[in-house]
């Protein structure tokens, strides 16, 4: 269908190409005083070309890209450019009177500047600020002043990062009750995961696919509210950086397991809950001189230890515990490390 219309739209340039080009040339052999029709024939010809090449530049192909922008703008944004234009038009036409008394040529040339400056400055504040409009606009319609752009009586939020959905475990986490406020998931993040869902790769693609399936619990058996947002923070185009503008102007904690969003995050101040540092914060502590039972699977680093894992993850070198691989032993622990990926405990048999 589309491609008939592109077509309809070619012979129709083209058309209009070769009469115009043909005037042309009819015009073009007066000046030079040539009663000749091959000018006319010749400046029809390219008239004809070019209108048949350049005429989907110029109609069917900028519709098409200003309607796929239109198709993924969120709803805030588009709001703000009608909005914005709207605005700017009404600004112009309140100094068009006056611009109309200047002498000409100004009187018609300032009218039509003005509305296209306003209109131009309008949607720019609209777009750049819509986070705060929106903020400002809900304040007054729940009855109360907003403050830092957040409503006193909104409820909180925790913004979700990609990654977390992705990872799975804060569907257990919400049913846990440790969550308060509501699960916020921008629809960037959403578009994120789905792009991600869609991957080439097949690791990736299922790791996409694993987040919308979690996403859905969230939404359907989670017992905190889970919401998906339009909100968007249209002055950056990263997905981390959205992120964090977003959460500091909701005032709101975001939860991830990215280390660089991590960082970012708090060198501009927002707070970020890591469930892998929930992971290690809650695993249980052995103190030295403890027992534990752990099965040894595997040597070690060093020479005679053996490598054992607790339920929960954490890692127990055993001394001397070569010689009890596949083998499940009481051992004493003799020293707690905790590094960055995690606890790891030395223990003896």
């Amino acid at each position: 269908m589309s491609f008939s219309i592109e077509f309809v739209f070619r012979l129709i340039g083209a058309v209009v190409g070769a009469v115009g080009a043909s005037i042309g040339g009819f015009r073009f052999a007066q000046w030079l005083g040539i009663t000749s029709d091959v000018y006319v024939i010749v400046f029809g010809l390219v008239g004809f070309l070019g209108g048949l090449i350049l005429t989907p530049f110029l109609t069917t192909r900028p519709i098409r890209s200003i309607r796929r922008e239109l198709s993924q703008m969120t709803a805030g944004r588009l709001t703000a450019i009608v909005a914005g234009i709207f605005l700017g038009l009404v600004a112009a036409a309140l100094l068009s009177l006056p611009l109309s008394l200047l002498p000409a040529p100004f009187r018609q040339i300032m009218p039509l500047a003005t509305a296209v400056i306003f209109c131009y400055l309008s949607v720019i504040i609209l777009t750049t600020r819509q986070n705060d409009f929106q903020a400002l606009f809900s304040s007054f319609r729940s009855g109360s002043a907003p403050e830092g752009g957040v409503d006193k009586g909104s409820e909180s939020f925790v913004l979700l990062d990609t990654s977390v959905i992705i990872d799975g475990r804060i569907a257990d986490i919400s049913k846990t009750g440790f969550i308060q406020g509501t699960l916020l998931i921008p629809n960037f993040v959403l578009l994120e995961l789905q792009h991600i869902a869609d991957s080439a790769d097949a690791m990736r693609r299922n790791r996409g696919r694993r987040g919308l399936e979690v996403l859905s619990l969230l939404q359907n058996e989670a017992p905190i509210p889970t919401r998906i947002t339009d909100m968007d923070a249209s002055e950056v185009r990263e997905v981390d950086s959205k992120l964090v503008s977003l959460a500091r102007h909701l005032h709101c904690p975001i939860m991830t397991n990215d280390y660089n969003l991590n960082r970012v995050a708090e060198i501009q101040g927002v707070r970020v809950l890591n469930i892998n540092d929930l992971a290690n914060a809650v695993k249980a502590i052995f103190l030295p001189g403890e027992e534990l039972q752990v099965k040894i699977i595997q040597e070690g680093r060093e020479l005679g230890q053996g490598v054992g894992y607790l339920e929960d993850g954490t890692m127990v070198v055993v001394e001397d515990g070569r010689r009890l691989i596949n083998s499940t032993r009481s051992v004493t622990v003799t020293k707690v490390l905790q590094t960055a990926a995690g606890r790891m405990i030395f223990a003896k048999p």
